[in-house]
Formats: structure tokens, sequence, C-alpha cells
């Protein structure tokens, strides 16, 4: 299995307080890892490491393409649904486009490829007749397809998603997730989310992040270990019989 990004024995956090703690963590090629994990324990953290928005105080962050260590990775981010400005005057296609802007030159549109990318990203969303309309017209379920989109027109070697249930369009839910699927297909995918039982019925692989990271390989985890790692106790809700795939261990500190 193709390693993409691995953090070894991270510490990070903001001016004097710590939030993680000896954190190390391996994402493969085509993963889809679920991170979990009780409010200030630290997953905002991880992810703006992971981001590159945020330098640790310890440790290192490594990326990996095709085996070779490189500077950086092409990274899509979803950011959760708060922090949009559903009032600036921007179309569908050009919020979808935007994902394309550090690809083209500052004084040029967008070349005959990148515009049928975007078009077949759009077509991909399920957008088409929309594609010219206001993001401040959209419905929330139409606004999570949009930002979606922008996220993997670049083709991301890794997605990350932070809190995708913090969209408000339940009725697109199961197709959102159907979408994470295919996407999964061609992009790593790291989501984190506190609703547990949506994440262990779609991922892969689990980190619950409580300062310290503690990693699950596969889905099927039990009431105990997730009330350890929460620290507090966990009512885990039943999801079936899902197919996981094991990775080797990892080791923390």
């Amino acid at each position: 299995m193709k390693k993409l990004i691995e953090l070894q024995d991270i510490s990070a956090g903001y001016e004097e307080k710590t939030v993680l703690h000896d954190v190390s963590l391996t994402i493969y090629a085509n993963d889809f890892l679920g991170i979990i994990g009780p409010n200030g324990g630290g997953k905002t953290t991880l992810l703006k490491v992971i981001l590159g928005l945020l330098t640790p105080k310890k440790g290192e962050v490594c990326f990996f393409q095709n085996e070779e260590r490189v500077s950086s990775l092409r990274i899509g981010y979803l950011p959760q649904m708060n922090i949009i400005d559903k009032k600036f005057p921007i179309s569908v296609w050009e919020v979808i486009a935007s994902g394309l802007s550090s690809e083209k030159s500052l004084f040029r549109g967008f070349n005959k490829r990148q515009r049928e990318r975007i078009d077949e990203v759009i077509g991909q969303m399920g957008l088409e007749e929309l594609k010219g309309r206001a993001i401040g017209e959209l419905s929330g379920g139409q606004l999570q397809r949009v930002l979606l989109g922008r996220s993997i027109v670049s083709r991301p070697s890794v997605l990350v998603l932070d809190e995708p249930s913090s969209y408000v369009d339940k009725r697109f839910e199961s197709q959102f997730y159907h979408l994470l699927e295919e996407i999964n297909k061609e992009s790593a995918i790291v989501l984190v989310s506190h609703d547990i039982g949506t994440v262990l019925s779609i991922v892969k692989n689990i980190a619950c992040v409580n300062e310290t990271l503690h990693y699950h390989a596969g889905t099927e985890i039990s009431e105990d270990w997730l009330g350890d790692v929460y620290a507090c106790p966990i009512e885990l809700i039943g999801h079936g019989e899902i197919p996981h795939r094991v990775l080797k261990s990892h080791k923390h500190g």
C-alpha cells in the first residue's frame, strides 16, 4: 500500500498551549479515513497540520508520490458549511473553476482542457442546470455539491472533509456519501466528523483524536475502545455488517 502523507511524532497547538501530543499517522493511497473525537480533542488542529496551515511544534509531516518523498501534495479541502458566505456574488461554474485557479496564469482565462474538466465535474455533481446560478440561490445540498466539486476539480491526491454533516440538506446526504465512494476510487479521503454512526458506515479505517491519536484499522470497533479513547462513555450505534480492509498497525507515542 503506497503512503501519501506521514505524520511523525507531531505535537502542535497555539502559542503556549499544546493541543496534540506525539501524534503519528499514515494516510495511504485510496484510503478512506474517518477522524472522530470529542470537542476540543484536537481534530481541527490535526486537519490544519495536514493542510499545512499550522506548523507543528515538534515532529515532521512528510508527503509521498509514487513512493518517492516530495515537498507537497495536491490536497482538496471541503470546509465546514458555517464559514461559507452565500451572499458573495459568484456563480456555480465560477466556484468550481476556482479550484483550478492555481493552475492558470494570473491574467489569462482557463484553457480548453481546464474548461472541459470543470464541465466534467459539474456533470458529476449533477449541477448542469445550475452552473450559471449564483450560490446565494442554492439549497444547502446544492451548495454542498458545488463546494465538493471545487475540492476535487484539480484531481487531488487527498480530499479532506471537515464535518460534512454540518450541511443542512439531509435529502442529499445519501447521494453525497455515494459521490464520496466514487471520488475515493481516485483520491484518498480524510473525513472529520462528530457523527460516529455515519463515519463508521462509510469509511475504511478510524482514528480517534483526543490530544493523542488512536488508530483502528477497519470499522468494526467496540464500545469499550470508543469509551477508552474518548475518555468518556460512548453508546455505539449498530451499523450492521460492513466490509473493511485491514492495514498495518500504527505505532503511537
